[in-house]
């Protein structure tokens, strides 16, 4: 069962499209992942998604609710957290909660027992009078998810939650993640760690607006069918030019200290004199390719 479906979402701003022509599908229960660098169309996808942007063209639907015409039904059975958190910060910890309830309707015996819930899995819990200005990025975070999902909402849409945080506090958020997703809940993140996306299971790149690829990370690593070999060097960039002209070399490109290099499988030995070693591809290897990949297709 799909809970998000689209068909070649589209949105242009004047003469710059920012969405070109995405097509999806996730599942219920999953969790999915967005990547792709700044300006690549994952803010502005999101939001048509959530309701708050009407599509230039195209279509789609969460939740079956059509993301043209049934925006603010979306809106009422969604959560949402950016990485802004959308805290206010001059209120106590249990004030922003008691805010948030309020906005989703919550009453009564429901209120208070959503409240102690998400103080609970925020690790919050008496520290409800703490003012929130005082809180450190990961509580913040984690309270930030806590009043975006006080109405139990089946999707969440997180767009760059984990920006600016430790990387404890990444990792405590993420545990939330996957016992959401555990119970059921669908959701749909942005992240510009790889680190994060090896754990989803599914992955989107988008690039230039474009989604590019969408696959399991297994999945995507597969798709890679070339050699790919790791050479190290105290001067990678004038190796890189050495190894640009070898013959069977598909791709190469600087990691650091080192070269990784996207070779055809029967020309690898042709590079023992540099001491390399085959790799297995990680998901920053596998964006540079199709993102180059995606460029060729361009050109051609």
């Amino acid at each position: 069962m799909y809970i998000v479906e689209t068909d070649n979402l589209t949105r242009r701003f004047g003469d710059f499209i920012a969405v070109d022509n995405v097509t999806m599908r996730i599942k219920k229960g999953s969790i999915y992942g967005f990547l792709g660098p700044n300006g690549s169309g994952k803010s502005t996808t999101i939001r048509m998604l959530c309701g708050i942007l009407a599509p230039s063209s195209g279509k789609g639907t969460v939740l079956g609710y059509d993301v043209t015409h049934e925006g603010e039904k979306i809106k009422q059975h969604i959560g949402y957290m950016s990485q802004k958190f959308s805290l206010y910060e001059d209120l106590t910890v249990k004030e922003n909660l008691e805010f948030y309830a309020g906005m989703y309707n919550l009453a009564g015996t429901s209120k208070k027992g959503r409240i102690h819930e998400m103080l609970t899995m925020a690790g919050l819990t008496g520290r409800e009078k703490e003012m929130t200005a005082n809180l450190s990025g990961g509580w913040k975070q984690r309270l930030a998810l806590g009043c975006s999902i006080l109405h139990d909402p089946p999707i969440i849409f997180l767009d760059e939650p984990t920006g600016g945080v430790d990387p404890k506090s990444r990792r405590l958020f993420w545990d939330i993640i996957y016992s959401l997703a555990r119970n059921g809940t669908t959701i749909l993140v942005t992240t510009h760690f790889m680190d994060e996306a090896e754990h989803c299971d599914e992955i989107g790149f988008i690039f230039e607006g474009r989604l590019i690829a969408s696959n399991t990370p297994a999945g995507l690593k597969q798709e890679i069918t070339d050699t790919l070999i790791r050479i190290e060097n105290k001067y990678p960039m004038d190796l890189l030019a050495q190894i640009q002209q070898k013959e069977g070399v598909v791709d190469a490109y600087v990691q650091g200290t080192a070269l990784h290099i996207l070779v055809q499988p029967e020309n690898v030995i042709a590079f023992a004199q540099y001491g390399y070693e085959v790799i297995r591809p990680s998901l920053e290897d596998v964006f540079v390719y199709f993102v180059k990949s995606h460029r060729k297709e361009l050109v051609l």
